[in-house]
Order: C-alpha cells, then sequence, then structure tokens
C-alpha cells in the first residue's frame, strides 16, 4: 500500500475542522483511494459517485434542506447513517452542479462529516472553489512526488532524513548513498507518480507493463477531452500532443506556430487552460523580473508547458528510452525529463514556479518565491553544471539582491558562496513552510 502525505492531510484536517474538505487533481492521482482508506476510520462510511450512479444527482434537485438531502441519501444506501461517527463521500463531484449549495446545508446541519473529490472542476464547476466559504475547504492533490515514490518502493526513511540533514547542513552525502539516489531518481523519470504506474512496478518490475498503464491514462486524459470540450478538442489535443517535442526544443518555451501556422495564442487561450485547470499540464510562466511577488512580473502568454507527470511524458517519447534512462546513458538528452520533473516536485510542494529569460542576462530555468526572496533554480543533466552565465548575472546583480540560489544536477552537494549546488533528487526538500507563525503587532504610540 503507498503512503501518501495527502493522508495525514485529511486525517489532520478532520480533527481540527467541522467543515467539508474537497479532494481535488487531475484523474488517476489517487484521490478516491486515499479517502476511501481515511473512511474506514469511522464506524459507518457511505460513498456516493456522481458517474457510477447518475440517479444520485437528483439527491439534491429541488431539495430544501438538509432533512430533505438526508432522507433522500438514506434511501439510496445500505449503510446506517450514524450521527457523528458516519462519513459522506461524494465523488466524481463535477458531474452534480447542486453540491455547492447542498454542502452549506449539510455543515450547517453537523449531524455528519462529509468529504468531496473529483476531476475537471475546475473545467466543469468553475465557481466551486468561491461558493462555499466557511463550509468547504480545497486541497488539492499531485501524483506521488520523488519522496513518495522512494518509500512506496522501500527506501527506509531513515535514509532520507540523514539526506535531509546533508540538505540543511550543505554536508557532503556519502558516494554510495548519493549513486543510488540518483539511479532511483532516474528510475522515477521512467515510473513517474501515477498510483497505478507505481504500484504495476512494485508488483512485476516491468516497463513494458508500467509504459502499458502509463498509455491508458493518456488516452483516459484524450477522451476526457472529446467528451468536455468538443468544439475544441482537436485544438487541446494537438497542444497536450506538442508538450514532449516541445519540451525537447533548444529554449522548452511553447510555441505557438507548432500547432497552426499564425495561430494567434487569444484563440488558442482556453484551449491552454482547460489543459492547466483540468491539471493534465503545468504552465510555468516567464517573469520580467526575479523580484517578489512573481505574479506581478508574470507574462501573460510566455510560458512552458510540462506534463502533470514525468512518467507520462517519459512514456510519450520513443520506445526503448526507458531502461536507457535507468541506466545513466550519456547518449540521452536528459534537460526535459529533468525539468519536467523539477516542475512537478515544485508544484506538488505548493510553489508556483516561473522562469526568466532576459536577452542581456540570459535565461533562469525556474525562479521560485522561497521564504520571503526570489529562488533561482538552475537544473542541470550534463557535466558542465557551473556554467550558468544567465544564473551568475542575476546573484552578481545589486538590484535584485537574492541571497540564495540552487543548482540542481548529478554532482554532489556542496555550497558556494550564494550558490547551492545539490543533487537533483534533492529538490524533494524544497518544500513551503506553513508551520511557522507569523507575529506582527503594530505600534499605536500618538494614536491612544
Amino acid at each position: 500500500m503507498l503512503k501518501r502525505k495527502i493522508d495525514s492531510y485529511i486525517r489532520n484536517y478532520y480533527a481540527t475542522s467541522r467543515n467539508a474538505l474537497l479532494v481535488t487533481g487531475a484523474r488517476q492521482t489517487g484521490k478516491t483511494y486515499s479517502i476511501r482508506e481515511f473512511g474506514k476510520t469511522f464506524k459507518s462510511f457511505i460513498e456516493i459517485n456522481f458517474v457510477e450512479n447518475p440517479d444520485a444527482v437528483g439527491i439534491f434537485k429541488g431539495a430544501k434542506n438538509s432533512t430533505d438531502i438526508l432522507l433522500r441519501l438514506s434511501a439510496m444506501t445500505t449503510n446506517p447513517l450514524i450521527k457523528g461517527e458516519t462519513l459522506i463521500f461524494f465523488d466524481e463531484v463535477q458531474e452534480c452542479k447542486d453540491i455547492v449549495t447542498a454542502v452549506k446545508f449539510l455543515v450547517d446541519d453537523g449531524s455528519y462529516r462529509y468529504i468531496l473529490s473529483g476531476s475537471l472542476l475546475d473545467v466543469e464547476l468553475k465557481d466551486l472553489r468561491s461558493e462555499p466559504v466557511g463550509y468547504m475547504d480545497v486541497k488539492e492533490m499531485h501524483p506521488l512526488d520523488f519522496e513518495e515514490f522512494i518509500l512506496g518502493i522501500g527506501v527506509n526513511a531513515q535514509v532520507i532524513d540523514a539526506l535531509h540533514d546533508a540538505w540543511i547542513n550543505h554536508t557532503i552525502v556519502d558516494d554510495l548513498i548519493h549513486s543510488k539516489m540518483l539511479e532511483l531518481f532516474r528510475l522515477y523519470l521512467v515510473i513517474g507518480g501515477m498510483p497505478a504506474a507505481v504500484n504495476e512496478y512494485i508488483e512485476s518490475n516491468n516497463l513494458q507493463n508500467v509504459m502499458s498503464v502509463q498509455k491508458g491514462i493518456i488516452n483516459m486524459y484524450k477522451r476526457d477531452i472529446a467528451k468536455y470540450d468538443p468544439n475544441n478538442k482537436q485544438y487541446i489535443e494537438d497542444i497536450f500532443n506538442l508538450i514532449p517535442p516541445e519540451l525537447n526544443a533548444k529554449n522548452k518555451r511553447f510555441i505557438l506556430k507548432n500547432v497552426r501556422e499564425n495561430a494567434k495564442f487569444e484563440r488558442y487561450r482556453n484551449s491552454f487552460l482547460w489543459l492547466a485547470n483540468a491539471g493534465v499540464a503545468l504552465p510555468v510562466y516567464n517573469v520580467e523580473e526575479p523580484k517578489v511577488p512573481l505574479l506581478l512580473a508574470r507574462s501573460r502568454n510566455l510560458f512552458k508547458l510540462f506534463q502533470n507527470d514525468v512518467g507520462l511524458l517519459a512514456a510519450q517519447y520513443a520506445g526503448g528510452l526507458q531502461l536507457r534512462v535507468i541506466n545513466g546513458d550519456a547518449a540521452i538528452n536528459y534537460g526535459a525529463i529533468y525539468e519536467n520533473a523539477v516542475a512537478q516536485e515544485l508544484v506538488a510542494h505548493g510553489f508556483q514556479p516561473y522562469y526568466y529569460n532576459n536577452k542581456k542576462r540570459g535565461e533562469l530555468d525556474f525562479v521560485i518565491e522561497y521564504n520571503g526572496n526570489a529562488l533561482p533554480i538552475e537544473v542541470k543533466s550534463g557535466k558542465d553544471y557551473e556554467l550558468h552565465r544567465a544564473l551568475s548575472n542575476i546573484m552578481e546583480c545589486d538590484e535584485y539582491n537574492i541571497p540564495t540560489a540552487v543548482v540542481l544536477s548529478n554532482s554532489n552537494l556542496r555550497a558556494e558562496g550564494k550558490i547551492i549546488y545539490a543533487p537533483v533528487y534533492m529538490v524533494m526538500f524544497l518544500k513551503q513552510d506553513d508551520t511557522a507563525p507569523v507575529y506582527y503587532k503594530v505600534d499605536l504610540t500618538g494614536l491612544l
């Protein structure tokens, strides 16, 4: 059984809040499985799936209050409704537009606990995040990150703790551990973080079977495109299919003319938004300056487009690549898949990654807001990891006054001035610190 970080998040959420929780994210990321596991901690667990049981949508139509809803719900399940000890799970809620109003009624009633899940929510229910304020919170789920992956295949947690200490203290990693971790990272590039693919690898170690699972997920995404946006499905699928070759291009920036000659961004804007909102693609926008807040410097129509899962990206490249990647074949260009893995990891850890490009200073692979500052990140898959003209230019610029930068590569860990040279697998330690309290007491001198 794969252990997911969201499992502890859900447990802690329901221990401290009376609200409902909506778990969203792309298809096949493991939302339903994690919720069902949490449901085992209740005396009674009721699951209503609006795709498998479309008649269930009628539960909410015309209901005046929670009493109406619960009466109808009790008629659709054989499981008992035990006050205070029942978790009710509404799955595939994108098929039920009345769920927003219902959540308010049900949470107000307070008899039972509620959890919801669905995919394509930003596509189908555009107001879902803003409507039930005070009644429901939203948590996005992603594919397994690298730490979850290595724990899932059997790496001891103490090894990760030791690596984390090395990251914090900028100390070199034991050569054997470093070599093994690089091998595991290359394995992650091929398997990725989709639970079905990871489980298949754990059970069979057969890369062909893993690729079959991954291609099945890719085909599912394409069916979603055809189902949910039939008017623009050709544009969306063209863009989706272009992600691998565009990432392999020299500057990795998405070029619209490769979709259609003389294509205009405004015409395709909704197609890009569809892929991002469905969680299928990760857009990384350009910033004109590496200054916080980065959002203010974002360029609206210059971006790189990454796959939501690096394993799916690898599956879209030529067959036979997988074993060569794991073995570290020097003839392969790892740039695209390294960057995709880093983008995926940053997003999973709550960051909004950007990239910086300036004709005078050069290009930075990623820039994120970290501990209140801009943090430049360079990703190097080759031996020339110390050659980074753009990064050097930025770090020497007094106007930006950036305290730290990170270069992720295959090299061991060391710090040199303001730059931390870290093994690429240590991207797993770049995390948001949401636990530290922030205090500020205003000085009212002269106003009392």
